[in-house]
Formats: structure tokens, C-alpha cells, sequence
């Protein structure tokens, strides 16, 4: 039972998938700290506000509704996509296929042709005889 669980963790998906975790959290509070620290203030700016949250914000009957913090949640999902997919996605697939081109392809077992299999037929018929 012990070794079942055993060749479980060390199964290369699921360590692969606790590696992804880990770092896919690190790696996006990485881009949103980004994404905050100098894009969102690039766009407020260019609106005139000093937080991307009142970019288009207005207020009915005491509600107030912000398109900006809208525009600010969609950045930084665009933004952490991005990055996740060039900078950890697609080097990890090309890795794959250098990896998958460098094993050697199994042996697949090879037809026999037609004048092998002839021979064997003329070869079962002269051992009936």
C-alpha cells in the first residue's frame, strides 16, 4: 500500500502540478505587483486620475459605480495570462519536444512483407507433407 502511494507522488504530473501551484501564485502576485505598481498608474494618469479605480467612475442615488476597477481586474488577468503563457508555458512545451525528440522512438514490430509471408506459407505447406 505504501509503495502504491509512493509511485502516486512520484508520478511526474502530479509533482509537475504542485510545482505549477507554487509557482503560478509566486509568479502572478509577481506580475500583479507589476501590473499595480506601474501600469495602472500609466493609466490613470493618461485619464487624469490618480487611481485607475476613479477612471470612469459616477455615482447614482449615492451608489458609485467604477468602470476603472473593472479595467484594473481585466489588466491584471491579461496581464498575468501573458506572462504565465511566454514566460512559463510555451518554454516549458518546447522543452517537452527536445525532450520527447531526444528518446528513442519504441520498436514497433515491422510487418513482414509479402514474400516473407509466401515463404512461410510454402514452408508450412511442405512440413504438412
Amino acid at each position: 500500500m505504501l509503495k502504491g502511494f509512493k509511485d502516486f507522488i512520484m508520478r511526474g504530473n502530479v509533482v509537475d502540478l504542485a510545482v505549477a501551484v507554487v509557482i503560478g501564485a509566486a509568479f502572478g502576485s509577481l506580475v500583479t505587483s507589476v501590473v499595480d505598481g506601474l501600469i495602472n498608474p500609466l493609466i490613470a494618469a493618461i485619464f487624469g486620475a490618480h487611481d485607475i479605480s476613479g477612471v470612469m467612475a459616477f455615482t447614482i442615488n449615492g451608489s458609485t459605480f467604477s468602470i476603472g476597477l473593472i479595467l484594473q481586474a481585466l489588466i491584471n488577468f491579461l496581464a498575468v495570462a501573458a506572462a504565465v503563457y511566454f514566460l512559463i508555458v510555451t518554454p516549458l512545451n518546447k522543452l517537452a519536444a527536445m525532450r520527447k525528440k531526444d528518446e528513442p522512438a519504441p520498436d514497433e514490430p515491422v510487418a513482414p512483407t509479402e514474400i516473407a509471408l509466401l515463404t512461410e506459407i510454402r514452408d508450412a505447406l511442405q512440413a504438412q507433407k
